[in-house]
């Protein structure tokens, strides 16, 4: 597989970096207690204190509804996926996914409000762009609608459409079956190549330990046009 950042981008996402993870021989399966653990104190923690402050004040949450809004996405109708994970807990500390790689998956996501999605690679066809989604990118989405991706910067292989900031396809979920997984986290311009570097490595590192394999990962930078 190759991953490539299409110049469509140039305009619309300029200095945004897109840090890819790629995961062979990992295994997915039930949160162990460890880490079940950690989850369960850092919802906690965030409920208290998102009592007290906006959920737009974590992380990169802002600088991402900022972004999108230059892009005439509606943030306050289709939020970004670590907005929408803050608010979920923001209402109630308890927020559980179906296994392993989810559980991960979101801690990254809420800790750094960025939007990270992950992805079986055994379910891609040929190479993956990410690319400015327009009004005919649409896909059957995890949340169970058809969902148009019109301003998202997107990921897409040969079959269409698969990711984004907002959601994710059915057809590329990981599951409990998944052996081998790319994970990409959507970072804002105010991340510098070196921080993207820092903050794949950590996330790499965690996402192994949970899941055994190896992994690899690069910070793909949109050009300023």
């Amino acid at each position: 597989m190759e991953l490539t950042v299409h110049p469509s981008l140039q305009k619309s996402y300029p200095g945004c970096l897109f840090g890819a993870i790629f995961y062979e021989g990992i295994t997915v399966g039930e949160t162990p207690s460890m880490l079940k653990g950690r989850l369960h104190f850092f919802l906690e923690t965030t409920h208290t204190e998102l009592q007290e402050q906006e959920v737009t004040t974590r992380g990169a949450v802002q600088e991402w509804r900022d972004l999108l809004k230059q892009n005439s996405v509606s943030v306050s109708r289709y939020r970004h996926s670590a907005e929408s994970l803050l608010r979920r807990v923001k209402k109630e500390a308890q927020l559980s996914g179906p296994h392993s790689a989810v559980d991960v998956n979101n801690l990254f996501s809420m800790q750094y409000g960025l939007p990270v999605g992950c992805y079986d690679r055994a379910k891609t066809v040929g190479n993956v762009t990410i690319r400015l989604g327009t009004e005919e990118d649409s896909m059957p989405a995890l949340n169970g609608r058809e969902v148009t991706l019109t301003g998202w910067p997107i990921l897409a292989d040969d079959r269409g459409p698969f990711g984004s900031p907002y959601v994710d396809s059915q057809r590329t979920a990981v599951t409990e079956k998944t052996t081998s997984a790319l994970q990409i986290g959507f970072l804002p311009p105010s991340f510098s190549q070196e921080q993207a570097d820092r903050l794949l490595e950590s996330w790499a590192n965690m996402f192994t330990q949970v899941h055994g394999g190896q992994a690899t990962h690069t910070a793909y930078k949109v050009n300023v046009h």
